[in-house]
């Protein structure tokens, strides 16, 4: 066998061709390029979103290469569908899983011996049976692929020591290409990937499509469980009318199982067609709610995050997570199940004062009640409060989440629909004087301290709090000294941390990280970037429900001259999307084209004023977009 896979360069038409046969007409934007980095490195780490085609970055090797390619899964509901699914296109697949008849299992298992697969798909578990292993080491195995690759990592949000087999089974097959797959990982799990797989450090990564728009993201805080219901009623009522009255679907994630049951049954007497699912339930129960979800025969389910993961439902209108999930990972993955049609949808996440001692609590044991080790709980416990810090909004909710995933090349400047870029929206003309003065007023005493101290010690700064050690610094006689000290200390860390949600405050250190300016907050300092953020509340608004949740005019404040330049783009968006065979969504969202079409930008720098055109979508598709609007004009 030989140390390394060989380099393999196949020409486009070659690719084109085996596309054909798996039953697609082009590819997906950025599948051409991960299946021509694989063949030609024998290593791949690709980060993509549900929804994205990453099993046809494996697949369509699979179906080139000679031998048998293993795919290593957790879902065995994600494995029977794409078996069935490539057997309709004339490929030879199966799946091993512990769910069949041990005379089934041996059939399949010298059906794998015999070459009879190109592809095998097998839990995770199935690597620590010695004959499993043995059977691999004696057929061809070409490519190793492994679908939700950050269970690999203890620094994830969903960690699986049985996943620590695959790299001993990668080390043990030195002549097969590996490629890992995941929906969703920080720059520091993707390296953790890498190690644990034992694939070098300069393994290429592909990050791409994160971005979606669509998704209206919401948070709301709730002090009541009656709240929490009546946010939930309103969200269904928004999403999909009354029961049965619309097309689509919904999930409602619940942090408790005693929660799951309850809150389905609630819904099932307000006349949903809702079902629980949590991994407490028999494998056959769990397993008809699946199959009555994909079947339409149930609209919204009720479950814990044991839901989602391999279900393939495009028409997804609404999530509701009841209480926080373990990270921004975790939510990402979760509410990045709706909308995969292209179409809008609604997320809403609910905050409420006891979410923190739910989640250490859940944290400090495992399901058997058994306490973990101290390091993990502690990783565990920063990565919740990673997602807390997001919660409390301030910027775009899409933007954030792009840099927190290090996908700066998709932020949207704004995505136009999430609860914050609406009340910016909102805002008026002498708010946004005020908060770019308060905002550079923060900034100002991060640029103070850059590189000496925390953010509390910010705090202090902007109060005016006689700490010895602003004393001994002599920043008390400075202009920062005290310039907020009419808000709260408590309120002013709540203003320096949408700062660092929004990309102008970074941190640097270990232990005890110090604040550092970022060059984009130096430039809203200087006004030469926008202060767009919504300073944090003195009061929580009351929530009221209204008897029907009014719908926003997509037309409101859009005259005659407007509506028909709005349309001339919404034609030039769908081809685009057409020739790039994407959702339109990916080129702009209709928020974004209804602001060019009252903005009339005679310039790429004029059209980034628009929501949703940062600079990337600038580049790409603003020649075109000025041009129907010089058209119009």
């Amino acid at each position: 066998m030989s140390s390394a896979p060989q380099s393999i360069n196949p020409p486009p038409a070659v690719l084109d061709e085996a596309l054909a046969q798996l039953g697609f007409e082009t590819f997906l934007p950025g599948q051409r390029e991960a299946v021509e980095t694989l063949l030609a490195t024998g290593r791949l780490l690709l980060v993509a979103p549900t929804g994205g085609g990453k099993s046809l970055t494996y697949q369509l090797p699979a179906a080139l290469l000679p031998g048998t390619t293993l795919v290593v899964s957790p879902l065995i509901a994600l494995m029977h569908d794409q078996v069935q699914a490539l057997a309709k296109r004339g490929v030879a697949a199966t799946y091993l899983a512990s769910t069949l008849e041990g005379d089934e299992l041996r059939r399949r298992m010298q059906g794998v011996a015999n070459g009879e697969y190109k592809l095998v798909y097998a839990a995770p578990e199935r690597l620590t049976f010695p004959g499993f292993r043995a059977l691999l080491r004696e057929v061809n195995c070409p490519l190793i692929a492994v679908d939700e690759a950050h269970c690999i990592s203890e620094w994830g949000h969903d960690f699986r020591p049985e996943y620590l087999q695959i790299g001993e089974l990668i080390r043990d097959l030195p002549g097969s290409r590996v490629l890992a797959c995941t929906a969703t990982a920080t720059p520091v799990v993707r390296d953790e990937i890498l190690e644990r797989l034992g694939l070098a450090a300069d393994t290429p990564q592909l990050v791409r499509g994160f971005a979606r728009p669509n998704l209206a993201l919401r948070v709301a805080e709730t002090d009541s469980a009656a709240e929490r219901r009546q946010r939930v009623d309103a969200l269904l009522a928004e999403a999909l009318g009354a029961p049965n009255e619309k097309p689509g679907t919904a999930i409602v994630y619940a942090p408790t199982r005693k929660t799951t049951e309850e809150e389905a049954r609630r819904l099932q007497g307000a006349g949903w067609r809702a079902a629980a699912y949590h991994a407490g339930m028999p494998g056959p129960d769990r397993d008809e709610v699946q199959c009555n979800f994909i079947e339409d025969r149930v609209q919204v389910v009720v479950a814990t995050n044991a839901f989602g993961m391999g279900i393939d439902r495009a028409d997804v209108r609404a999530i509701a997570h009841l209480a926080p999930p373990s990270s921004v990972e975790a939510y990402y993955q979760e509410v990045g199940r709706a909308g995969r049609d292209g179409e809008d949808a609604w997320c809403l996440l609910l905050v409420s004062p006891g979410d923190m001692a739910l989640r250490r609590r859940l944290i400090e044991s495992d399901s058997d009640g058994r306490a973990t080790e101290q390091a993990v709980v502690q990783h565990k416990w920063n990565l919740f409060l990673e997602l807390m810090r997001w919660s409390e909004g301030g910027s775009c909710r899409h933007d954030a989440i792009l840099r927190y995933f290090g996908d700066e090349e998709e932020t949207l400047a704004g995505c136009g629909r999430c609860d914050v870029c609406r009340d910016l929206s909102g805002a008026e003309a002498s708010d946004d004087e005020e908060t770019s003065i308060i905002v550079r007023k923060a900034l100002c005493a991060i640029a103070r301290l850059h590189g000496r101290y925390g953010i509390q010690m910010a705090a202090k700064l902007l109060r005016g709090t006689e700490d010895t050690r602003l004393l001994r610094d002599g920043l008390d006689q400075t202009p920062t000294f005290g310039s907020l000290k009419e808000h709260a200390e408590k309120w002013l860390l709540q203003l320096l941390r949408r700062c660092v949600t929004a990309g102008w405050i970074d941190f640097f250190g270990g232990e005890r990280p110090v604040v550092i300016l970022t060059e984009e907050g130096r430039q809203v300092i200087h006004a030469e970037r926008p202060a767009r953020l919504l300073l944090p509340p003195t009061s929580r608004p009351q929530f009221r429900v209204a008897a029907r949740p009014a719908r926003v005019d997509p037309h409101e404040g859009i005259d005659d001259n407007a509506q028909a330049l709005f349309e001339a783009l919404r034609h030039h968006r769908m081809e685009l999307a057409r020739d790039e065979n994407v959702p339109p969504y990916v080129i702009a969202s209709d928020r974004t084209l209804r602001d060019i079409a009252l903005l009339r930008p005679n310039s790429l720098e004029e059209l980034k004023l628009a929501h949703g055109i940062g600079p990337t979508k600038a580049e790409k598709y603003g020649d075109g977009l000025l041009a129907i609007v010089q058209q119009a004009a």
